[in-house]
């Protein structure tokens, strides 16, 4: 899953971008409104954690012009405001989160987690296909009860392919949904992936192929 910071306090960036990808999501930066924005309608995010006081365009200001644009992705805004006229100002401008500044790791975790369960369609926690399960919460992976070791990586690679069981997935569809956007699409590492995912989650006792490869066209994980 895929989260854009925006947000112009390098400090904040520090903390929040190696927690979160520690969390198994993948994560974009902006440092200002204007880029914010344009990182936003460009790409398709899980979660966008908007500041509201950035240079060249505030955060109200990107929140108003995502709504106005057909943009649902949930936002979380933060701001050093903590009255309430200014939290229902922003809510009504069209956040779906409100986090007042300083704020700890595990509440803005739990904020995602919980706009995460409440989207348009509500994603399970745990996904199950055959023997396989993964667990989004925990972040583990089990084969006939087996636990399995993912890197980050391989892990996030997993959970999409198994969202999205049964449908062609591209490889730009797994680079804009699995990687950063500062990943070189050129390169082989979806490949290198989807080859060691392969042999970490294959049975001996089940020789099943979960990851197929569609010719010309991408990757399919059989429901």
């Amino acid at each position: 899953m895929t989260i854009l910071i925006i947000e112009d306090e390098k400090d904040i960036i520090k903390f929040l971008k190696p927690g979160l990808e520690a969390e198994c999501f993948a994560v974009d930066v902006a440092e200002d409104g204007e880029k914010g924005l344009l990182c936003a309608l460009s790409k398709e995010y899980d979660v966008i954690i908007l500041d509201n006081n950035l240079p060249k365009k505030s955060g109200q200001e990107v929140c108003e012009e995502l709504r106005a644009n057909k943009k649902t992705t949930p936002i979380i805004m933060l701001s050093v405001l903590s009255d309430v006229d200014k939290k229902v100002e922003l809510l009504n401008t069209g956040a779906d989160d409100y986090l007042t500044k300083p704020f700890s790791f595990q509440e803005l975790l739990a904020r995602i987690r919980s706009l995460l369960r409440r989207p348009k369609k509500i994603e399970d926690e745990i996904l199950r296909i055959d023997d396989l399960e993964l667990d989004s919460r925990r972040n583990t992976v089990k084969r006939g009860g087996e636990e399995i070791s993912l890197t980050r990586k391989q892990f996030m690679l997993l959970e999409y392919l198994m969202r999205n069981a049964g449908m062609v997935l591209t490889r730009g569809m797994i680079m804009e949904h699995v990687w950063e956007m500062d990943a070189d699409p050129f390169s082989n590492t979806i490949e290198t992936h989807i080859l060691s995912l392969r042999k970490k989650i294959k049975n001996a006792n089940k020789p099943r192929e979960f990851i197929q490869t569609v010719p010309g066209r991408g990757y399919k994980l059989e429901a």
